[in-house]
């Protein structure tokens, strides 16, 4: 067991017999966080929109049963996408051990190619490692294979395949890995609330089911954990509470996460516990490619505060990326003419982005809106990327429901201004030039700028 992962031919039959009973979860929402009932003790993360996988102890190992196979995952109310995963959901729920535990994985095969499962940022044996072809051979439908290694160090980790890396990783197949520290260290604080997600892309067009496995760059879905906003769960916590979110990139390109309303501290990568000398206060922390973030902040300002990726197309649905820039120009006689060939036909564009959300247009069966999700204030106008963090006073420790809306202070609202306004300066001056130029008789020119329709090339 030491060297590599072993095929299910390999273990004896009574073995196989013993084989935990693999446990399955398809519903989305966010599950409460599952408190250790053997083994050593720790406190326990909540997975956004996801789940912690049960486990059982034997003669000391501590016992898991993953089922690699195709899933239906909800993205958003009304939109359901086909996809692979582990464990009846995409991504697979989440592995929660403690440092120097002696783990087993057994990994069983059901979908329609090998397969294998690489343990992003463990420190383990070379053989287990679930590099297919390299470290060991591939799973083969139908065939279960079974990892065992000790995890070595605490931290924020994945999992993820390494075979058909592409397909299988496009198609949803990932899931996250906590360890948490033993005992007390100066590096890893405590924690109120603990969450993890990982960001992941889809090219998924309206109306279909399953993700174009072939895109590289121009994807039209951005997750959090294979959810879509509005479909996104609330983080809901305590005001004064020390929170840490944990964050996972398994996408194609990276994502600067921003939070609103609070300062935070990078805490943590899959390489470990930062050193308190490397870290300073952030709002946004770019997220690139294979890597994971471990933020830590005080909750202290009451609120609904906006968690998101600062990528303005990430946090949209469905985009259409051939849409040529409409802004300014009026159209309203060709619609005219256009409604009488095509009675439904509407005008899109002219003022910006935002009247979609009011429109009440069909849209294609299995999908969302472009833009959307309803506030206290009117349309929130987001999708892909985006939730809230909402930090109560009233809200009661291990409490992770949703306490609705914020009641704002008396006065603390921006509204609308009834003074008389005076004309607002303006700057005329067109700048200087660092290098002028020689003849500056030239007469001016307007340039008007139209994006090229090529796609978003590589974001």
């Amino acid at each position: 067991m030491a060297g590599s992962a072993v095929a299910a031919g390999a273990v004896s039959r009574v073995a196989l017999a013993a084989l935990p009973e693999p446990v399955s979860q398809t519903s989305a929402a966010t599950m409460a966080p599952l408190q250790p009932d053997s083994g050593r003790p720790y406190h326990p993360v909540v997975t956004l929109n996801g789940w912690t996988l049960p486990w059982r102890m034997n003669r000391g190992v501590k016992e898991f049963h993953l089922v690699a196979e195709p899933v239906v995952r909800e993205m958003a109310p009304g939109f359901k996408a086909h996809l692979w995963g582990y464990n009846g959901q995409s991504p697979g729920p989440t592995i929660e051990v403690v440092e120097g535990d002696r783990v087993r994985l057994f990994v069983t095969n059901r979908l329609p190619e090998a397969t294998a499962v690489h343990w992003h940022g463990q420190r383990l044996p070379n053989g287990m490692d679930g590099v297919t072809g390299l470290t060991q051979p591939g799973i083969a439908p139908g065939k279960t294979f079974v990892y065992e290694f000790v995890a070595r160090r605490p931290g924020t980790f994945m999992y993820h395949p390494h075979a058909d890396e592409m397909v299988q990783m496009a198609m949803g197949m990932m899931g996250f890995w906590v360890t948490h520290p033993k005992a007390p260290t100066p590096l890893i604080e405590r924690v109120d609330r603990d969450f993890c997600f990982l960001l992941s892309s889809y090219d998924i067009e309206p109306g279909s089911y399953t993700p174009k496995i072939a895109t590289m760059t121009d994807f039209n879905l951005w997750t959090f954990n294979s959810r879509i906003f509005p479909g996104i769960d609330s983080l809901n916590v305590r005001r004064g509470d020390r929170v840490r979110i944990r964050i996972g990139n398994l996408s194609m390109t990276n994502h600067p996460i921003h939070l609103h309303g609070h300062e935070f501290s990078v805490t943590g990568t899959d390489g470990g516990p930062v050193p308190r000398g490397a870290r300073w206060p952030e709002v946004t922390t770019d997220v690139a490619v294979g890597q994971m973030r471990q933020i830590e902040f005080i909750a202290d300002a009451e609120g609904d505060w906006a968690l998101h990726c600062h990528k303005s197309h990430h946090t949209m649905n469905a985009m259409g990326h051939n849409v040529p820039t409409l802004i300014g120009v009026d159209h309203s006689g060709l619609a005219k003419k256009i409604n009488n060939l095509i009675p439904d036909y509407m005008v899109m564009g002219e003022r910006g982005m935002a009247d979609m959300t009011e429109m009440e247009m069909p849209i294609p069966d299995n999908t969302v809106p472009m833009m959307t999700g309803e506030g206290p204030f009117g349309s929130v106008e987001m999708g892909g990327m985006f939730t809230v963090l909402k930090v109560r006073a009233g809200q009661k420790p291990g409490d992770y429901g949703d306490p609705g809306w914020f009641k704002h202070p008396a006065g603390t609202v921006a509204r609308e201004s009834v003074a008389a306004l005076a004309e607002p300066s303006r700057s005329t001056s067109g700048g200087g030039q660092a290098m002028p130029r020689r003849d500056p008789s030239a007469a001016s020119a307007e340039v008007r700028v139209r994006k090229p329709a090529g796609g978003h090339g590589t974001h």
